[in-house]
């Protein structure tokens, strides 16, 4: 994306890639130097991700484990700092191992500098991860 995309579009523009499973197109909107943060991580389960590669190998299975359909109720607020996003939304799909519907609610503050994403706090429910076929890169279902 270019330079001056603002962090709304940019935002935006990953959720299509998600929703179309482009994970290498998803993961190149990310800075080399990018972290991605799970504060709700359960146990097992990656708490920080450092650097686009490490972002990617998380990923990158995303879309055999989950088929997302759509992101209703986006919400996404500015903050007082014009690269900085505070996120509401929900992602519905299915598992792919169980065909069982997947809805999850998430929270995200998001950094966009230069066009692409150098921070990404994803609040999500640990919860969800108890679900069968909900395990992936580096937790399994339990």
């Amino acid at each position: 994306m270019p330079a001056d995309t603002s962090p709304e579009q940019l935002y935006r523009h990953s959720l299509r890639l998600l929703l179309d499973k482009d994970i290498p197109a998803w993961t190149g909107l990310w800075a080399e130097d990018g972290v991605m943060e799970f504060p709700f991580a359960p146990p097992g389960w990656p708490e920080r991700l450092e650097g686009r590669e490490a972002i990617a190998a998380y990923m990158r299975p995303y879309p055999d484990h989950i088929d997302l359909h759509d992101f209703p109720a986006l919400r996404i607020h500015p903050t007082a700092d014009p690269e900085t996003l505070v996120v509401e939304m929900r992602g519905v799909g299915r598992m792919v191992e169980t065909g069982a519907p997947f809805d999850m609610a998430y929270i995200a503050v998001v950094t966009v500098r230069d066009g692409r994403f150098v921070s990404y706090r994803d609040y999500w429910n640990p919860l969800a991860v108890r679900e069968p076929g909900a395990g992936f890169a580096g937790g399994e279902a339990r």
